[in-house]
């Protein structure tokens, strides 16, 4: 028997996503495998810097947390065209889970994501996975919750410091 632990793959820089939060660095690994078109807008977004200062505007505990929306509202987009869904894959919503928001038709997804705080099986098949959070989970624990989507807030939502491709947390 050894006692070598299995080392975890490199990541892809340009296939890797960092969130930069008040608590931290949340590490994202970009699936274009599953999701091309999704994770090709937010590579085009980060670029340019779209999701810097935009607030997670609802936070639910035991679910997710949302941004993504720069007028904070959950109905702002980019000024890009909606994206067809892409999830016709098997992956599943799991804790760190990265999805694309939508309204109620399914190709209607533009900037706005979520990171799922829990498994969400009833999503699974539903709305399109783009990202995993490989590295910083405790960060998206400490997310605010609340919404602001026209409901009164006690406090300022937490907001996206910088988003950027790489894979140098520092």
């Amino acid at each position: 028997m050894s006692d070598t632990v299995t080392a975890q793959p490199a990541l892809d820089p340009a296939n890797t996503l960092i969130l930069t939060l008040k608590d931290g660095k949340v590490v994202i690994q970009l699936l274009p495998d599953i999701a091309p078109k999704h994770v090709e807008r937010v590579k085009l977004l980060v670029s340019e810097h779209f999701y810097d200062g935009t607030p997670f505007h609802r936070v639910i505990e035991g679910f997710m947390a949302q941004g993504g929306d720069p007028t904070g509202t959950g109905t702002g987009g980019s000024k890009y065209g909606d994206l067809p869904a892409e999830f016709t894959n098997r992956r599943k919503f799991l804790r760190g889970t990265v999805g694309a928001a939508r309204s109620q038709s399914p190709n209607s997804a533009n900037s706005q994501f979520y990171i799922m705080f829990a498994p969400a099986p009833h999503l699974d098949g539903q709305y399109t996975i783009w990202g995993q959070v490989v590295q910083g989970m405790d960060v998206v624990d400490k997310i605010k919750r609340g919404s602001g989507g026209g409901g009164i807030v006690a406090a300022p939502p937490d907001r996206i410091i910088t988003a950027r491709l790489g894979t140098d947390p520092q």
